[in-house]
């Protein structure tokens, strides 16, 4: 492992001295400006809801002449969809964000009287425009002077970044000018377009998504695209990444950014022409004027369009008319991640940065009582040992030192409340309260016709789910430094505003005195929308006085984690003579994330399939175990038992699995069970299902509607002496309209290794209050070689768009079990797979 002298960043610890490759000494150089460097981007979050404070840019070393600041006072239009005007003013370089409609809001104008759009999202998720600075001048100074706004160029923090690798031998050149035509989109001299990104990258292809819908209403040319994470603060709106909306609550709001992006430009170029913008056209990053047969290139206006008014109503693009969007395309920075030169929160280096690892405590809920440094700081390289709220952080100038520091540091635990917890006897105390909770749905009555079924026709069975851990990739981690009465922090999040927050309360700071980078994530899956791990950085710094990177260890990812439910269910149910389903009865026991309805989706709500006696009750067990959202969160749990009974039901009727669900859907007849209906149909004739496949093979069916997102699913398995293997899964979507066809498919097959893993191997043992499991070897992921055909198929519904993060993870299990017992005969009620 080579790692850095913080007293001397371009010489690693060792034997002997090396010097950082240039790539590495620009972040290091990038990092260690404060305000005046050039290029530099800087941004003063505010914690003000709907406030853009402190906005502040320079550009190229040169800073906007500026006038006096000026406050903005909101206009909206009465429709509630067009973004309100907001005219210059005076007083402080603030503005408003409007809150009303589903259009974009307007940020009132630090100075001047130029305006391009901005980043205030009203309650409709529109975003907003902020006027630029004084005489509308596109580089405005820092933190307010000048008054434009800021799109930060986060150092180490983007793809596609200077401060990244070169990708071939030598510095990259030096960046052409540009200029920020509004605050998504800039356009250099070199008509390089950078389009901002307000959603977090964890791997989703938001990066690639979002940028599409900005672009096509452009008119760019998509090779000159790149993107980057804006920093967090309420000008962005809310930044938070989860539950597979990134794409569709910002369809709109990023196609009307582009679209006055465009008109913009077309104003500048017709202003320069001396003819009408009317008579202008774009098509791929120019702007054409047919009747004198003049045209310009973006980067030649862009520092001109910068200064023109915002379009109130820019007009967008028909469906028919898109040329990016609907297309597939690779992600934006695609070969920088696979070479390695993407840079992501595990990467940053900061000048004089140490190393920090945590002694957390063995037991869930347990704390420190005492602890003895001396062995600690003896080791070489030590730096510091700091108690923090999670346990004792050992700093040093190396991750090998801190982590040789830490397993010297002897540390007294006083045990938690946990302390002599174990899965097994949770489990069967979660079992002695089955049914005791709130009845969420209760129609006709379930109870009483299971009871008058005869036992031939009545199935009354249990499942069981394990704790799961997130086990991303890239282990938890941040960079953070309290320097007097601020805190900056590089971090990978799902949830940046709550992340500043954190750190602010972490620091003892105002929020408007945090700075926060949100670099690439490395895979979060909902562990990365906790910030647990932020504090933790931020501790350590404020207590020790260091900038310092804390880093967890694959072992402390796994083990001081958040997981998802350990749950229990029993199913009661029962079919008439002629096979129908007559009754359903389904309690559930696990702790609920957030909220109750997390605990119950796809159980008793997202159920679509018409059955008259149904009966779901949910209860929590209150247990200690810290529980977070996991990937497809209710839904991958609930939809494995709902999905696998319902095929025990067709069993025990002697129905066949799939004609079942398009009868119980048909009955049901509504929208969303007519898509869950289609789905079925598709991937059903894709796979053959109706043509037996090969001697010794088994395939299985589910579906599921998850986020609003159908998916159904069929696997191909044979079993061989208790050895599951799959040989293909067919999968088809519905989630309204595909942005990026691409992108789709590298979800569904991502979400369906991802289950495959948790369905094969996934458990989170509990004893004696901790974890058993701490690696990838006690922990494991399908490999490779496990990994079976995938063939996906996209229908474009029309129906309301929906995400794709996260639904196809849910229907992969009962679908995989169910191919099991078609092969082998053997039912799968608990999780991994065991099999005789």
């Amino acid at each position: 492992m080579s790692t850095n002298d913080p007293k001397d960043p371009t010489r690693p610890t060792g034997d002997s001295p090396m010097k950082l490759e240039p790539w590495a000494e620009r972040l290091l150089q990038r990092s260690a400006a404060s305000r005046g460097m050039p290029r530099r981007v800087f941004l003063k979050v505010s914690g003000v809801s709907g406030l853009a404070l402190g906005w502040g840019c320079s550009s190229d070393g040169e800073q906007g002449a500026g006038g006096p600041a000026g406050q903005g006072s909101l206009t909206t239009d009465p429709s509630g969809t067009a973004p309100g005007v907001v005219p210059a003013g005076s007083g402080p370089g603030t503005g408003v964000a409007a809150t009303d409609g589903p259009g974009p809001g307007i940020v009132g104008p630090p100075a001047g009287t130029g305006s391009v759009p901005g980043p205030n999202p009203g309650a409709g998720g529109g975003p907003g425009t902020t006027p630029s600075g004084a005489g509308g001048a596109p580089n405005p100074g820092p933190d307010g002077a000048g008054g434009g706004p800021d799109v930060p160029e986060p150092e180490g923090c983007v793809s596609d970044c200077e401060c990244g690798p070169p990708s071939e031998e030598g510095p990259p050149p030096e960046a052409a000018p540009s200029s920020l035509v509004n605050a998504y989109v800039r356009i250099g001299t070199d008509d390089t377009v950078t389009l901002y990104c307000p959603k977090c990258e964890m791997g989703q292809g938001v990066m690639t998504a979002l940028p599409m819908m900005i672009a096509d209403e452009l008119g760019v040319d998509w090779t000159k695209v790149r993107a980057e994470h804006p920093m967090p603060g309420s000008a962005y709106g809310d930044q938070s990444t989860f539950g597979s909306t990134s794409v569709a609550n910002t369809f709109q709001a990023m196609r009307q950014m582009g679209a006055a992006a465009r008109e913009m430009l077309i104003a500048a170029a017709a202003q320069n022409w001396g003819v009408s913008a009317s008579e202008c056209r774009v098509e791929l990053g120019e702007i054409f004027h047919d009747g004198s047969g003049q045209s310009a290139r973006f980067g030649e206006v862009a520092e001109l369009a910068a200064t023109m008014s915002a379009p109130q109503n820019p007009q967008l693009k028909s469906s028919g008319d898109y040329t990016i969007i609907g297309t597939p395309r690779a992600q934006l920075g695609a070969r920088e991640k696979a070479s390695g030169k993407a840079i992501y929160g595990i990467d940053v280096i900061i000048p004089d940065m140490v190393y920090g690892v945590v002694a957390f405590p063995p037991d869930i809920g347990g704390s420190v009582g005492s602890y003895d440094d001396a062995a600690a700081l003896a080791v070489p390289g030590v730096r510091a040992v700091v108690e923090i709220s999670a346990g004792v952080a050992v700093l040093a100038d190396n991750t090998w030192a801190a982590l040789k520091g830490r397993d010297a540091l002897e540390v007294q635990w006083v045990a938690g409340p946990n302390a002599n917890v174990n899965s097994e006897t949770m489990s069967s105390n979660m079992m002695s309260m089955m049914g005791s909770g709130m009845a969420s749905v209760d129609q006709g009555d379930a109870l009483g016709a299971f009871d008058a079924a005869p036992a031939e026709r009545a199935l009354d069975v249990e499942y069981h789910l394990p704790y799961l851990a997130h086990a991303a990739m890239e282990p938890l981690n941040a960079v953070a430094y309290v320097n007097g009465g601020s805190v900056e922090v590089w971090a990978g999040t799902q949830v940046p505003g709550s992340a500043v927050t954190a750190a602010a309360q972490a620091a003892g700071v105002s929020e408007q005195n945090v700075t926060f980078h949100v670099p690439l994530l490395g895979g979060a899956f909902g562990r990365r929308a906790s910030t647990d791990y932020i504090t933790v950085a931020v501790e350590a710094s404020r207590e020790s006085g260091l900038p310092v990177k804390l880093m967890y260890t694959r072992e402390d990812d796994t083990r001081a984690a958040q997981y998802r439910p350990l749950n229990a269910n029993r199913l009661r149910g029962s079919v008439d003579a002629s096979g129908n389903i007559e009754s359903w009865s389904h309690d559930l026991v696990l702790q609920p994330v957030f909220f109750s309805a997390f605990a119950v989706e796809g159980a008793a709500t997202n159920f679509y399939y018409d059955i008259s006696n149904r009966r779901v009750t949910y209860t929590d067990p209150r247990q200690g175990v810290p529980v977070s959202t996991w990937r497809s969160v209710g839904a991958s749990h609930n939809a494995f038992v709902v999905e696998s009974f319902l095929d025990e039901l067709a069993a025990l009727g002697g129905q066949d699995p799939l004609a079942l669900r398009l009868d119980l859907l048909a009955n049901e007849g509504s929208g969303d069970a007519q898509r869950l209906s289609a789905v079925l149909q598709d991937v059903a004739m894709r796979a053959g299902w109706d043509t037996p496949p090969a001697e010794g093979r088994g395939r299985g069916i589910a579906c599921h509607l998850t986020f609003g997102t159908a998916v159904a699913q069929v696997v191909e398995v044979s079993v061989v002496e208790g050895e599951v293997k799959i040989h293909k899964v067919w999968a088809t979507v519905d989630c309204g309209f595909a942005v990026n066809p691409r992108g789709i498919e590298a979800q569904v097959e991502g979400s369906i290794c991802f289950g495959l893993s948790a369905a094969l191997h996934g458990e989170i043992k509990i004893e004696n209050g901790g974890a058993v499991q701490d690696n990838f070897n006690t922990y494991r992921m399908v490999r490779m070689s496990d990994i079976p055909a995938i063939e996906v198929s996209i229908i474009n519904s029309g129906a309301t768009m929906t995400g794709m993060g996260e639904p196809a993870v849910s229907p992969i299990a009962p679908a995989l079990c169910n191919a099991i017992f078609q092969a082998s005969g053997q039912r799968v009620r608990k999780l991994p797979i065991s099999l005789a």
